[in-house]
This record gives C-alpha cells, sequence and structure tokens, in this order.
C-alpha cells in the first residue's frame, strides 16, 4: 500500500520510483524503518531518501488513513543496498571461477598442470 502511493501520489522528482524491499514496525506502532531501493533512478540514493523524508508526513498521514490508525508510526527510510552487495558478491565469485578455470589447463591424459609438475 505504502509503495502505491508514493508511486502514484508523491510528486517529489527527488523520489521517481522506487522499490519498497521490507518494513519493519516497532512493536508499540510508533515507528516504522522501510526499506527502499531506486528503480532505474536518475538520482542518487540519499537524493531520494530525503525526498521520501520530505514526503514523510505526508505519506504516514495516508498510512494511518487507508489503515484507519488513530496513530500512524512515524516512517524512517532507509536505503537497501542488498542488491548491490549481492551484485558485488555474484562478479567476484565469477571472476574466481574465471580465474581458477584459466589457471588449471587440463592435459589430454585428465591431469591438470599442477598434478604433472
Amino acid at each position: 500500500m505504502l509503495s502505491e502511493v508514493i508511486a502514484r501520489e508523491v510528486k517529489d522528482p527527488r523520489v521517481g520510483n522506487v522499490t519498497i524491499t521490507a518494513v519493519n514496525v516497532a512493536a508499540d506502532m510508533g515507528a516504522a524503518r522501510v526499506y527502499f531501493t531506486p528503480f532505474a533512478s536518475i538520482n542518487p540514493h540519499e537524493e531520494v531518501r530525503i525526498g521520501l523524508t520530505h514526503a514523510g508526513g505526508f505519506l504516514r498521514g495516508e498510512v494511518g488513513r487507508r489503515l484507519r490508525l488513530r496513530h500512524a508510526p512515524r516512517l524512517e527510510f532507509i536505503f537497501d543496498d542488498s542488491a548491490d552487495k549481492a551484485s558485488r558478491l555474484t562478479g567476484l565469485i565469477d571472476r574466481a571461477v574465471k580465474d581458477d578455470r584459466a589457471g588449471h589447463v587440463d592435459d589430454p591424459d585428465g591431469a591438470s598442470e599442477d598434478e604433472s609438475s
């Protein structure tokens, strides 16, 4: 629901398209951490976060109204860098596999260069 409100009603050009990846609500419902990642944004994630924070009061009101809450949680927007970390890790693994294959050239007998020395 929050992602829908952001996409359709937040007009701040810093925000653009974002994906809400997770929301953690405190037990007392006083605060919620909203994890986001920009989707094809021309703005750096910090600018997107500032735009979301600027729209936070409006978003809090909409969440409260749509969920019929007496007190809506305070929203804290946090950039979710897990996709970036996963991409970097995948790149490291791919490079290690490529380097490993390049260093182990098999001879026709099935033994690698390292074993034949």
